[in-house]
């Protein structure tokens, strides 16, 4: 190294080390090859960032001039911008002729960089084309590092992969322009596979040291993804060489932000012409046909003057319309009317020819030698798709077309339809046919700018064509097209339009998925005066005469469903939603590292971006709503173009994950501030590449931050549990509140006490803020810091957000046993309760102006609720510990709801009688409904008669919570066990109670056998038979060497089944202490099972939702069931399968889960899916006829359910 260069960097070396973060300026030095991964390693292997700066600083000196200059370039590429200008003055000049041994005018440089790279040598014989040599430079300099191609366009053999690998032969031009060297890739004719082969050969070169990844990428969007990444991180400032591109999707896939040189037969892909390339293509087509008019053609273009199309841009307007106007009165006069038929084409639109066929009512062939005229002609352009064609415009020309032909287009449509009506009937489109797609797409398009209303109406209202078009497209584009169609779909009936987009709304979760759900049954499930219900149970008496199965809900009128929208963007959870400044638009982001745009009001996907290389955390729009923010586990901070999803800025400053984001209020200076686990806040103007301002105070990971309404001040919570106050202008610490203190009692010490402030909001007059830790809401005053208010949200609730309404006293509060509430902060009190998410909600935000909040989850959902609708609400809802009676037709449930109220409820006529308060744990009916009996998180229990509803017996029979109770068959003694090893008899009309103990842990349940008997199950593995009258164990059974979680008996009393979390099941006789079977197989915890009534199958359920169905003679599996595809992650069963039943034919199995299921014994396959509201049934209550099934889901939501006949 020169001694200037040298003593610059010992001069300055202190800066250095105090400054810099090491790993990403290596990853440049690397890449430039003047540090080996071995030096990085002992580089990285140094305890603080300090002294690994210092140690690569001391691997620099030791090195040559290259390396110095390296270091400098690495230091300004990644911001250090003031540390690079320290440097300048001692960069060395470096000889370009360092290294040559040039023969024949080609160093070794060039040789080793082109061999590397894969570029073919000189042909034996060999032409120079200096000038054609020159051209191909001169692009690719002005290319000047930022990302672009240049293309080399030829017909086939005129030597374009010659004059590629020549232009990169110089070292002059390979040292100024790409001295990361040159990848040459022949590419060719490729399908999907093909190219992804060519791609993952590719990223292997690049990453020959296996530094980024251990394992090829598995598809085409993952390979492209590591392309990228490898360009920009390992090969920066080089060249990627295509060489024969035959096909635009092709070049997609290496469209990553780089530079590229490709060579192509087919100047159509890429759009590199500059100039007026649409007008060019125009006049060279004319020119193939006529060529002696050029100059006829250029006089019509310099003296007609454009009017008709708007001039928005810079384009070349008047030339085109000119250039379009003559090629059309130039194409033959027996198919101009066709050309005119395409002015109907909507922008970005390719339609397959098989549309083309329908509208012209003529063969395939005879509609694509029409279309090739146009293509000839560059009327219209050409895509392959597989072995079919698409066809489409260039926007410019849809425009001339429109304008040209505006009084027409009412009847262009009209045709369209009519020609769409005569050729099809709605149920003969299929999706395996090319046309479909266009179809369920612009159908409704047509019909409206068609001005045909009742048609439009017709399908719009069609569950048929919903159906169809969810199953294929998803249920978005139709909530879309009832918003934009709203003015004409109202016409007929506002209530229907409403219903029908209600319906899509809330059930678009789960048209999204695989295995599509039944719509027939879901449109079941709506209110009978809904348009969607009438069809639905039109359609489901039609198929049900065929052998289909369905259920009516009962009792669903007693349901209000409060969400608006439902939409699920992730395919997995949901950390963080939020709105834009304008209220139109949802971000949303999660643990499957992306960030989703939609619309707020139709759910419709804007933007879908893969954001970070681990979970993404947090979200945040600007106040402009130009950017937005998204901040990860992987430590990074990026701010994207919320319209395009272009990438603006990437901040890697913080050392730990990140864990929220906030923009200012006020657009006019926007700043970011971001959390982190390092205990930093940092300050950022979108206007700089570094952080504005790093706050230091907090001594542990900041969980949160918000800016006050007027930006003068930023609050922030965090794990050391307090929340600060700081002041933005200064970056200072105004104040700090010990939240933490609210929670000290005198048994517990301070030290021992964690507290995570988990997240904090402001009032919209910026003097209060709201705080949220542990299981309570502060409310704390911003000038005073005193505590305002205080609310307890009960011991087993965890607070995990929350939000303060932008324009009155709401707050809305996430809670962890997957609720959301509502409550006023200036009276202390819940005013409603959110049900509806399946899992934990992680976050809850108000929209801009308090009308709607939006929830997210790790159900994989965004919900939306309308305030005012949530407030009027008062429903109450239930406990999941029912009892059942079935009586010839019908249904008594008795059931406790949140308010401790006991309900009996006539499943029938839906009429409740409300019998008495007290905190029940669990309750049951005597079999001909005289007396119930209830237990107590007490450990009492009460008998109730109920002729008069008074209390008939009471006593404390348990020390702890009471689990189960259960009468006899005549009534009389009453059986209940508890969270004890015992279980409890009591002859409650005579006798006092006597205790059964003989296990050895809880006892997990217990069932009646015959002749006095009973049958307990525990945690201690065993199960044990009991005489009641003698109230002796006669059976003692060692069954598993795990918890026994269910025993089901066959129904002649001969056997037992015993399933375990030990993953095994096994089948018992009452005479043999050992089992007769050991059913092995399941991979999760088995947790139910049930024997058929013929006692030839048993069916057993597990905890990944897996049903099998074995042979109990012999214990071999019959059936494993489970839908015939399922969504990668999840459930076949949306959960554990928690209990079953077979019909009393044995024909038929119901299973219990995250949903209901009904199965096909003889074939194992799903007859039918229930979707409830909520998830985690615990029990199914099946009728003696199966024909009648009561649950209760986790949102307490009742299920009385018929199969209908």
């Amino acid at each position: 190294m020169d001694a200037k260069a040298r003593n610059c960097l010992l001069q300055h070396r202190e800066a250095l080390e105090r400054d810099i973060k090491t790993s990403y300026i290596m990853d440049h030095m690397i890449s430039n090859g003047v540090l080996t991964v071995s030096e990085e390693e002992k580089v990285k292997n140094e305890p603080t960032q300090r002294q690994r700066a210092a140690m690569l600083i001391k691997m620099i000196l030791k090195k040559d001039n290259h390396s110095y200059i390296s270091f400098y370039n690495a230091l300004l590429h990644e911001g250090y911008k003031d540390l690079a200008a320290l440097l300048h003055g001692g960069i060395p000049v470096v000889s370009s002729s360092d290294g040559k041994d040039s023969v024949s005018g080609i160093t070794s440089y060039v040789r080793t960089v082109l061999c590397e790279g894969g570029v073919p040598q000189r042909p034996v014989v060999f032409v120079t084309r200096k000038k054609l040599v020159n051209a191909i430079q001169q692009k690719l300099s002005k290319l000047n590092g930022e990302p672009g191609w240049v293309t080399i366009y030829g017909m086939a053999g005129c030597g374009k992969s010659v004059l590629a690998a020549e232009a990169v032969r110089d070292h002059s031009f390979l040292e100024d322009c790409f001295p990361g060297g040159v990848h040459w890739v022949s590419v060719g004719k490729q399908d999907k596979s093909g190219l992804l082969m060519k791609l993952q050969n590719l990223c292997a070169r690049l990453d020959q040291d296996e530094s980024f990844s251990q394992r090829l990428p598995l598809n085409i969007e993952e390979a492209k993804d590591r392309l990228r990444v490898l360009m920009l991180r390992k090969h920066p400032r080089s060249l990627l060489i295509l060489d024969d591109i035959w096909d635009p999707w092709v070049l997609k896939a290496f469209d990553n932000q780089c530079q590229i040189l490709l060579t192509t037969r087919d100047k159509s892909v890429t759009d590199s012409v500059m100039g007026s390339p649409l007008v060019v293509s125009l006049i060279g087509a004319l020119l193939r046909d006529f060529p002696n008019r050029w100059e006829y053609y250029l006089r019509q273009l310099q003296n007609k003057q454009f009017k008709r199309i708007r001039k928005s841009s810079s384009y070349d307007y008047e030339a085109l319309d000119e250039a379009m106007s003559i090629s059309v009165e130039m194409l033959r006069e027996d198919i101009k009317d066709y050309y005119t038929d395409l002015s109907i084409i909507q922008k970005d639109v390719k339609v397959p020819t098989k549309v083309l066929c329908i509208l012209w009512d003529l063969e395939m062939e005879e509609v694509e030698d029409i279309l090739q005229e146009f293509v000839n002609k560059s009327l219209l352009f050409c895509d392959r798709n597989g072995k079919s064609f698409l066809y489409y415009l260039h926007d410019l020309q849809v425009d001339f077309l429109t304008e040209k032909n505006r009084s027409q287009l009412q009847d262009l449509h009209k045709k369209m339809v009519t020609q769409f009506q005569r050729h099809y009937q709605l149920h003969s489109l299929t999706p395996d046919q090319e046309d479909c797609m266009y179809w369920y797409n612009f159908l409704a398009y047509h019909m409206a700018s068609a001005h045909m209303h009742k048609e439009l109406c017709a399908l719009m209202f069609s569950l048929d064509w919903i159906k169809a078009k969810t199953e294929l497209v998803g249920p978005a584009h139709l909530i879309h097209e009832f918003v934009e169609y709203r003015h004409i779909l109202d016409e007929k009936d506002g209530t229907d339009c409403e219903n029908f987009q209600e319906f899509l709304s809330l059930n678009g979760h789960l048209l999204g998925r695989q295995p599509f759900p039944n719509i027939v049954q879901l449109g079941l499930c709506e209110l009978e005066t809904s348009e969607v219900y009438r069809q639905a149970k039109l359609q489901a008496k039609q198929e049900v005469d065929n052998g289909m199965l369905y259920l009516e809900w009962v009792n669903k009128k007693n349901m209000k469903n409060l969400s608006r929208l439902v939409v699920r963007p992730h395919t997995d959870a949901v950390y963080h939603a939020c709105f834009s400044e304008d209220g139109q638009r949802i971000a949303s982001c999660g643990a499957d590292k992306t960030l989703q745009v939609f619309k707020a009001e139709t759910g419709e996907k804007l933007l879908e971006i893969k954001a970070h290389e681990d979970e993404v955390l947090c979200c945040a729009f600007s106040a402009d709503d130009r950017f937005i923010a998204t901040c990860s586990v992987d430590k990074k901070v990026k701010i994207w173009n919320s319209m395009t999803g272009e990438l603006v800025r990437i901040y890697d400053e913080h050392s730990e994950q990140v864990n929220c984001c906030h923009f200012t209020n006020n657009s006019s200076h926007l700043l970011l501030a971001t959390g982190s686990n390092d205990y930093f806040l940092k300050l950022w103007d979108l206007n700089q590449e570094e952080c504005r301002n790093t706050m230091f105070g907090h001594t542990n990971s900041v969980s949160h931050c918000r800016f006050s309404p007027d930006d003068q001040v930023l609050a922030s919570c965090s794990a050391d549990g307090t929340l600060k106050l700081w002041d933005v202008k200064s970056a200072n610490e105004r104040k700090s509140i010990n939240v933490k203190q609210f929670f000290l009692n005198s048994e517990e010490p301070q030290e021992d006490l964690e507290v995570i402030v988990k997240c904090c909001s402001w009032s919209a007059d910026g003097a209060k803020i709201m705080v949220a830790a542990k299981n309570k809401v502060f409310l704390f005053d911003i000038h005073t810091s005193g505590l305002l208010a205080e609310i307890h949200m009960g011991h087993h609730s965890t607070v995990q957000y929350c939000d303060f309404s932008p324009h009155n006293h709401l707050a809305v509060v996430a809670l962890s046993q997957y609720c959301v509430e509502l409550w006023s902060m200036d009276s202390g009190l819940k005013v409603a309760d959110c049900r509806g998410h399946l899992s934990w909600v992680h976050c809850v935000m108000f929209s801009p102006d308090g009308s709607s909040f939006l929830t997210s989850s790790d159900d994989q959902t965004v919900r939306l609720w309308e305030t005012k609708k949530v407030c009027k609400n008062s429903a109450t809802v239930l406990k999941q510990e029912i009892d059942v009676v079935f009586q010839e037709n019908e249904v008594t449930v008795l059931a406790v709801d949140n308010i401790r109220r006991l309900q009996l409820i006539n499943g029938n006529t839906g009429q409740i009688d409300y019998l008495t308060e007290a905190q029940v744990s669990c309750c049951c009916l005597s079999p001909h409904l005289q007396y119930l009996a209830f237990g107590a998180e007490d450990g009492a229990i009460q008998i109730l008669e109920l002729l008069n509803n008074r209390i008939f017996q009471s006593r404390n029979a348990h020390k702890t919570t009471v689990r189960h109770i259960q009468f006899t068959a005549d009534g009389k003694t009453l059986i209940s066990s508890s969270d004890d090893s015992a279980v409890q008899i009591w002859n409650w009309q005579s006798e006092d109670p006597f205790v059964l103990q003989a296990h050895q842990e809880t006892v997990k349940d217990f069932k009646l056998l015959k002749n006095s008997r009973l049958l307990s199950w525990s945690f201690d593995g065993t199960v044990k038979v009991w005489n009641i009258t003698t109230r002796r164990i006669e059976k003692d059974f060692v069954c598993h060497q795990d918890t026994v979680l269910s025993c089901d008996i066959s129904s002649d009393g001969a056997k037992f089944s015993s399933t375990s979390a030990d993953k095994t099941a096994k089948i018992w006789s009452f005479e043999l202490l050992s089992p007769l079977h050991e059913l092995r197989g399941h991979k999760g915890c088995v947790r139910c099972s049930s024997f058929s009534v013929d006692n030839t199958m048993l069916a057993t359920g597990d905890d990944n939702g897996e049903i099998r169905i074995w042979n109990v003679s012999n214990g071999e599996l019959l059936h494993l069931c489970a839908p015939i595809s399922v969504e990668e992650g999840a459930s076949t069963h949306g959960g554990w399968v928690t209990d079953l039943c077979f019909s009393p034919d044995t024909k038929m199995l119901v299973s219990a889960g995250g949903y209901l299921k009904w199965w096909n014994v003889l074939t194992g396959e799903s007859s039918q899916t229930f979707y409830t509201n909520g998830t985690n049934l615990k029990k199914i209550h099946v009728s003696p006829d199966f024909k009648t099934y009561v649950t209760v889901d986790n949102l307490g939501i009742l299920y009385i359910l018929k199969i209908l006949e």
